[in-house]
């Protein structure tokens, strides 16, 4: 973990929606620097990738070396309490888009 990174005793969002956040402001991300960003495991981060691409969440487009990451964002979210919503809706509140 970077050491400017300070890990709170518990977090409002999932470390999936951490990675999700992270790829949403840099979709040419590499998954060390994924990792680094969230303070995870590059083995984690790998696996949270694969689950959100499964589920349509996420996709994953060749960039010749690199990937490219492009989020969903009328994919609904999975939890059923939270099902009614699409990440971009989350996000947008999140970035205060919303009722703009």
């Amino acid at each position: 973990m970077p050491a400017l990174f300070k890990k709170p005793g518990w977090a409002f969002v999932s470390n999936h929606g951490h990675v999700m956040l992270w790829l949403l402001r840099h979709p040419d991300a590499r998954i060390r620097d994924v990792a680094a960003a969230v303070g995870l495991t590059e083995r984690a981060v790998q696996r949270i990738i694969s689950e959100l691409a499964d589920h349509g969440v996420l996709e994953i487009q060749r960039a010749g070396r690199r990937n490219r990451y492009r989020i969903n964002g009328g994919c609904h979210l999975s939890h059923p309490l939270e099902a009614p919503c699409t990440v971009s809706e989350v996000w947008g509140v999140w970035s205060g888009a919303a009722g703009e």
